[in-house]
């Protein structure tokens, strides 16, 4: 069986508070995009076998992925086993939830290759236990998310989104940005209300990002790049997660694809540029 595991942006992240338990509650909006890892799963007599090809990932428990199929057999009692091949195509620690996708996705598959009728509430239990973002990759393809990310809310049809993704040539670590934060932001006591986009331009007025401007301190450069997207005709552009990837939203996939073929151009070959849609 293969799967697709799909790439996530944050078109808007709010951090409300930090809690007790050193997580912070949040409103956000998710989004799955057009940017796949591949996994390849296969039935064995037992044991869990994990490999992730030209990538330097661990293969054992220390993989988000070998986690998931080891919680979901432990939750079900199954004594098989399962090999899995991840052809790593999201950058790593890099604000697009790959990660946790690749997790959610292989409880999803696991659960359909050996017929464990786990059902979606369950899975999504499971998956908060692995992961903050698990669940969402679960739940829906766009949600509005709050608590530490594991209370999720359907959103109304969302308009179809053509976008450019750049990707620096580093990795940031999400612990190091969400500690740069400063205490009267962790502070706030908000509450937001689930958003309504009926057009584009909904989308670009709901953009916004509390994380940005600690990783763009952290990294001034990732500044040259937003402003890039912009210079070359993005509606909005702001930082997914915590970065270090920023996204740039265009009017339609022509101009995205222009804007693409401009910034290539312009970046060095160590960066990485995308041209991505909604799912």
């Amino acid at each position: 069986m293969q799967r697709a595991a799909p790439a996530k942006i944050n078109l808007s992240l709010r951090i409300l508070r930090k809690r007790p338990d050193g997580y912070h509650d949040l409103a956000s909006v998710m989004q799955q995009i057009s940017i796949y890892d591949e996994l390849h799963y296969s039935l064995r007599p037992e044991g869990i076998f994990l490999q992730c090809p030209d990538t330097d990932l661990p293969t054992h428990e220390d993989n988000l992925i070998h986690r998931a199929a080891r919680a979901l057999f432990n939750y079900t009692d199954y004594s098989g086993g399962v090999e899995i091949i991840l052809n790593k195509k999201i950058p790593t620690a890099a604000g697009l939830g790959g990660g946790s996708s690749d997790a959610a996705t292989t409880l999803m598959a696991l659960n359909d290759l050996c017929s464990l009728n786990v059902g979606q509430t369950d899975l999504m239990k499971i998956g908060a236990k692995l992961g903050a973002d698990v669940p969402f990759f679960i739940f829906s393809t766009s949600a509005f998310a709050t608590g530490i990310g594991d209370k999720l809310h359907v959103l109304p049809e969302m308009p179809k989104l053509n976008m450019i993704l750049i990707n620096p040539a580093f990795p940031l670590s999400t612990k190091a940005v969400y500690s740069g934060l400063n205490l009267t932001l962790t502070k706030k006591k908000n509450s937001y209300s689930i958003p309504r986009f009926y057009a584009l331009g909904d989308v670009i007025r709901e953009l916004h990002n509390d994380l940005e401007a600690v990783s763009l301190k952290m990294h001034p450069e990732l500044n040259d790049f937003k402003q890039m997207l912009m210079k070359e005709g993005a509606l909005g552009a702001l930082m997914s997660g915590s970065g270090p990837t920023l996204f740039g939203i265009f009017a339609d996939e022509k101009s995205a694809r222009e804007a693409r073929d401009a910034i290539l151009k312009k970046v060095s070959g160590e960066c990485l540029v995308f041209f991505a849609q909604s799912l």
